[in-house]
């Protein structure tokens, strides 16, 4: 998970700071030291750690924290307000511009994830603004580039304009034309790549970019790569203008430096990030909500986000009434639980929560075997049993386990955990978090497995 290193380290920063009644600036400074260590680890820029951390320091030592009744809250406020100008402040949203068909020209080197990332980015535009994208294959010189762009296009049922390994820049003229015909209102280019900044690409791609006069040119980096995507960042922004950055590969890299640097050192926003490798996995980008997941402070906002693209309202309010009545039955059980996979792994969605450490989450991440021996389980019952699990007897369990290829351990492990489940979902529902849960801006709220 991306940050995480960074999240514990900067946690036990504020642990000492909130631990204590009043603050000295002898303490700030020795906690803004670690601070300093800490990004530094997680490989943000030297010049964007040190003008950070002097940015919070000198605010820490006025009056502000030193004479506050709550000095550590204090810091942390300060810190997270820092952190979120730090990667921009604001969303910065995709400009469509005036022109039809609009154009997204991607950029980066090769391996960053681009050509997958074309095809997330069509399919989130098309479900969020009705938009009918067109991929565009201008990278005639990876192996299988064009190819790979067709499949995955495919899969999110995005049309793909290609013309094989002919000049790039042609293809981009046609590419438009076709779009026009075909009533594409957007066209997003995914262009050449190289393994390290090239002379011949940059042009190529300045060429395609005077052909199509984009609205957005969005530069696709890894974060994996750290410091090494920053400096690229800045190699083609002085070549292209940059109009923004995606971020790919959050979900992977510990350290994550990249997202923290890359807005200081180009002056380009994040406007998305990639989040996993599902064609559904990228987010737009959120200062203030990165900040909060950085400081361990829960992203509460995606997560209501999330689940509102997933549950059905209608089907929610059915499942809270059935909790109510403690009639939430096993097919309820296996069908909610197929909703939550659907927004991602339950560690990312429990470090989204606020006061989860996500680095203490090892016991709870999602094995995939479980996940489908759990499902042959429960495929392996009858409709009645699924509905009266209280009545699946050591004859009933034998069969059951027999019919899904387990022990009847696994079924006896199964149906205490879905009793379990189903305890603790009524005094949810019933109790505080219930109603925490339908403040997700009156659309019925959320049901949780844990």
């Amino acid at each position: 998970m991306a940050f995480e290193g960074l999240t514990t380290k900067l946690q036990n920063v504020f642990k000492k700071l909130s631990g204590r009644g009043k603050l000295t600036e002898k303490d700030v400074r020795e906690a803004m030291r670690e601070v300093k260590l800490a990004l530094l680890e997680a490989d943000v820029g030297f010049a964007v750690v040190k003008k950070f951390v002097n940015t919070v320091t000198e605010r820490c030592v006025g009056s502000e924290v030193l004479e506050a009744l709550t000095p550590g809250q204090q810091v942390i406020k300060i810190v997270n307000e820092e952190m979120t100008a730090l990667m921009g402040g604001t969303n910065s949203k995709l400009e469509f511009g005036n022109s039809v068909p609009s154009v997204v020209l991607l950029a980066g080197l090769q391996g960053a994830g681009k050509t997958t990332m074309a095809a997330k980015l069509a399919l989130h535009l098309k479900k969020q603004f009705g938009k009918s994208p067109l991929l565009v294959a201008c990278d005639v010189y990876r192996p299988a580039a064009v190819k790979q762009l067709q499949v995955v296009g495919e899969k999110a049922g995005i049309p793909v304009f290609e013309r094989g390994q002919q000049d790039p820049i042609e293809t981009a003229k046609l590419a438009i034309e076709h779009a026009k015909r075909n009533f594409n209102d957007l066209v997003i280019v995914d262009t050449a790549g190289r393994l390290h900044i090239d002379e011949s690409m940059m042009d190529e791609i300045a060429a395609i970019k005077d052909e199509l006069n984009p609205s957005e040119i969005l530069l696709v980096i890894d974060a994996m790569t750290g410091q090494d995507a920053v400096n690229a960042a800045k190699a083609f922004n002085d070549k292209l203008e940059l109009t923004g950055v995606i971020i790919t590969k959050l979900d992977g890299d510990t350290r994550g430096g990249a997202a923290l640097s890359v807005r200081e050192v180009t002056g380009k926003p994040i406007k998305f990030c990639g989040i996993g490798e599902k064609l559904t996995e990228i987010e737009p980008f959120y200062p203030d909500r990165m900040a909060s997941r950085i400081l361990g402070m829960g992203d509460v906002l995606t997560l209501i986000e999330k689940a509102q693209a997933v549950f059905d309202e209608k089907k929610t309010a059915e499942l809270e009434e059935k909790m109510r009545k403690a009639e939430f039955t096993l097919e309820d059980f296996l069908d909610q639980f197929t909703q939550m996979k659907k927004m991602g792994s339950l560690q990312d969605i429990l470090g989204m929560m606020p006061g989860m450490d996500a680095s203490k989450m090892g016991d709870v991440e999602i094995d995939e075997k479980q996940v489908a021996r759990m499902e042959a389980i429960i495929k392996s019952m009858t409709p009645y049993e699924r509905r009266k699990p209280e009545m699946i007897n050591a004859s009933r369990r034998r069969r059951i386990a027999a019919g899904s290829g387990t022990q009847v351990q696994d079924v006896n492990r199964l149906l205490n955990q879905f009793e379990s489940s189903r305890k603790l979902m009524k005094k949810l529902t019933n109790g505080g978090m219930g109603k925490f849960l339908k403040r997700g801006k009156g659309r019925g709220g959320f049901p949780f497995k844990f």
